[in-house]
Order: structure tokens, then sequence, then C-alpha cells
């Protein structure tokens, strides 16, 4: 297949991308809600960051399941349901009064997001890519997940300004069913080989059980939900409270950001941002490059700029500094990491296996949110939290140099 019959921006990956870019806008914004709605209900800081983090650990379940659901019933059907459910959960959490309902109502969200998510939507993408585009239609269709960020929670914290948190859920769930306009668009082909084809989703689950590369990527994915669960959720609160004023003559003052809370808002803006070029970088690299060795360097460049960031006294300048070298590395992960499930498992079931990996990656967001709350309200510091995902980072770094990064040969 030649890339003029299969160009790189079809219409599949404008649409997958808009669907993308729509769900994290709505998902990016949730740690600017931390601090309004502890404070209206006088709740800890853990109740809300339990709620998030339930939210993801449901997203990590749910991502294999809308995986097999798509490859079962069809890709659209999947993607409907999941709008549905991330559209009730946000319109019921707007409803809720206790942390117990919104810790149940978040399942909700999860699974909903799971189901518009990279799981459903980069299997997508990737079936549609020719072998030489697919590295970079992985990446710019992860970067449209940035590009989401980078209004969402600035939107949020604008939002917040003339309504009550409880307004705004609801106008997030009305946006999140306008990602059903773009499903006529999404008509991806099977592109796999014969013996590909008739192999069974049992049998491959086996051969990648048994192969430690899985579970070497499986444990490394684990460190990246961590630090992007604990920084979407905490950072703005973290930057609210701990950061030093904003210099009324200073440039951040001069753009409109004349608060540490509107700085945190922006931060998480800045690092959607950055991520942009970040995951479009990725994906060029990784048809270039071992993706395992990117990887590898994705997490070692994480863990120094978090060092340099947490022994550093904090100022807006370094937290913008601090988000715009996040945010270049922010999700560089996710389109080398789908990109060498579907180099090394291929394109049949890539939508279940990659959520089987995902899966390890909000069981680590889910620790990092809750940690978050729990280590706050204990130490009265996020410090800690910081460090335990420094030395995570640290780990994910070496665990991919083992990865045979080929693909097994099928026999018919």
């Amino acid at each position: 297949m030649t890339s003029q019959s299969n160009p790189l921006f079809s219409p599949v990956l404008i649409a997958g991308s808009m669907i993308l870019m729509i769900g994290f806008a709505v998902r990016a914004s949730f740690g600017v809600f931390q601090i309004p709605i502890a404070e209206e209900f006088g709740w800890l800081r853990a109740d809300f960051s339990m709620a998030i983090a339930i939210q993801n650990l449901a997203w990590g379940f749910g991502q294999p399941i809308f995986g097999a659901i798509a490859e079962r019933f069809g890709d659209k059907r999947a993607i409907v349901l999941g709008a549905l459910l991330y559209a009730a959960g946000l319109l019921l959490s707007s409803l809720a009064v206790t942390p117990g309902q919104h810790q149940f109502l978040e399942i909700l969200v999860g699974f909903g997001i799971a189901g518009t998510g990279f799981g459903v939507i980069l299997a997508i993408v990737g079936r549609t890519a020719s072998d030489e585009n697919r590295s970079m239609a992985l990446g710019i269709a992860t970067a449209a997940g940035s590009a989401g960020q980078v209004f969402g929670a600035p939107v949020a914290e604008w939002l917040l300004g003339m309504y009550p948190w409880q307004t705004v859920f609801v106008i997030f769930g009305g946006v999140v069913m306008c990602t059903l306009l773009f499903l006529p668009f999404l008509r991806a082909p099977v592109t796999a080989g014969r013996v590909e084809l008739e192999e069974t989703i049992g049998h491959l689950l086996k051969r990648a059980f048994r192969d430690p590369s899985f579970t070497l990527i499986f444990l490394g994915f684990f460190s990246c939900g961590y630090q992007l669960g604990f920084i979407s959720a905490h950072f703005p609160a973290f930057i609210t409270e701990a950061c030093s004023a904003i210099d009324p003559r200073g440039f951040l003052a001069g753009i409109g950001i004349s608060s540490t809370s509107a700085l945190g808002a922006v931060s998480i803006g800045l690092i959607g941002l950055a991520n942009i070029v970040g995951t479009i970088t990725a994906g060029y690299l990784g048809k270039r490059f071992t993706k395992k060795y990117l990887l590898s360097g994705v997490y070692g460049l994480r863990t120094l700029i978090s060092i340099a960031f947490i022994v550093t006294p904090m100022t807006p300048a370094t937290v913008v500094l601090f988000s715009l070298f996040m945010g270049s590395l922010w999700l560089a992960t996710v389109p080398l990491t789908s990109g060498l499930v579907a180099h090394i498992w291929g394109l049949r079931y890539m939508g279940t296996l990659y959520g089987i990996v995902f899966f390890s990656h909000q069981v680590g967001s889910f620790l990092g949110v809750w940690l978050g709350g729990a280590l706050y309200d204990v130490t009265g510091n996020y410090n800690l939290v910081w460090w335990v995902g420094i030395g995570i980072g640290a780990f994910s770094a070496l665990v991919h140099l083992p990865v045979r990064e080929r693909r097994p040969v099928l026999v018919a």
C-alpha cells in the first residue's frame, strides 16, 4: 500500500483526533475542580482525589474491555457506548454532594474515557495507516489529546468564574456528546495478513503473556500513569499553595495571569501545548529509531526534569519551564508504546492488547492521584509523592532496555 493510496492525513485520522481532543480536554480539567469542590463541602483533599483516582482505575479496567467490544461488535458502537457513559457520569456527578457519590459516579466517567480514548481510537488509526505512516499517525492522534489539554483546564477555570462547578460539569457532558458527530468518518479497514487474521484472541493472549517483553512493557507503562495522574490532578493545587506570588510587573501578569490559581490552570495548558510537539516528534522518531530506546530516554529525561524541579525553589518561572519540558515528554510514550505493541503482536487485536498494557498505566495513575491526596493530608505537602514518582520513573527507564523489539513469524 503506497503513501499515495493511503495518505497520512486521512478522514479517519482527522475524525479520531477530534474525538480524542474533545474527550481529553474535559478529562484534563478535573484538577481545576479540586479546590472548589473540596471547599464547598469541607472535604479532605483525599476525598476528591479518590474520586479522580477511581476514574483513572475505571479507565484502566475499561480499556481492554472496550478494545474487545470494538473488535467484536464494531468501533463505532464502542465509541457511542463510551460517549454515553462519559456524559452520564458528568451529568450525575453534578448532583453529587458526598465523597462516596462522586467516587462511585467517576466509574462511569472512567469507562466513558476508555470508550472514547486511546485504546479504541489508536487501534482504528493504526489499522488505517500504512506501515510507512503508522508511527507518525499514532503520534498525531496522541498529540490531538494534548491539544485538548491546552484549552481544557483554562476553559474550566474560565467557566468556573461565571458558573458553579455543577453547571460546568453539565456543559462538559454536552461537549462530550458532540464527539458522536465524527463517527461517520471512522471507516477503518483491517490491515492484517491472512495468518494474523486467523489467529484467535485467546492464542494471541497466550503468546503475549508468555513473552517477557510484554511483561516489561506492561511494567514500564506504570510510571507514566503515576506521573501523569498525579500532575493532572494535583499540579494546579500544588502551584496555588506552594508557588510564590505573581509579580504584578512581570510578564505573566501582563498576559492576564495574575494569581497562582490561574498559573496552575495555565500550567496544565502549557503541558498540553508542549506535548503536541513532543508526541508528533515521538511518532516521527519511532519510525526511524528503536522504540524501546526512545521510551527509555523519555522516562530518563522525565526523571531528571522532576528532580531539577523539586530541588529548586519554586517560582512562576520554574513552573512555566517545568510545564514546557515535562509537556514535551508528557504523552510521548503513547505512540511509542502503542506502536511497539502493534509492531510485535500485530494489528488484528491491537485494541485489546494495548488496553491490557494501558491498564498498568491506569493503576499507576490511580496511585498517583490517590497518594497525592492521602499523603498531602498526612504530611501537609506533596514532596514525598514527587520522590516516589522520580523513583519509578527511573525504574521505567531501565525496564524497557531488555525488550526484544522484533515480531515473531506466524506459521499457517
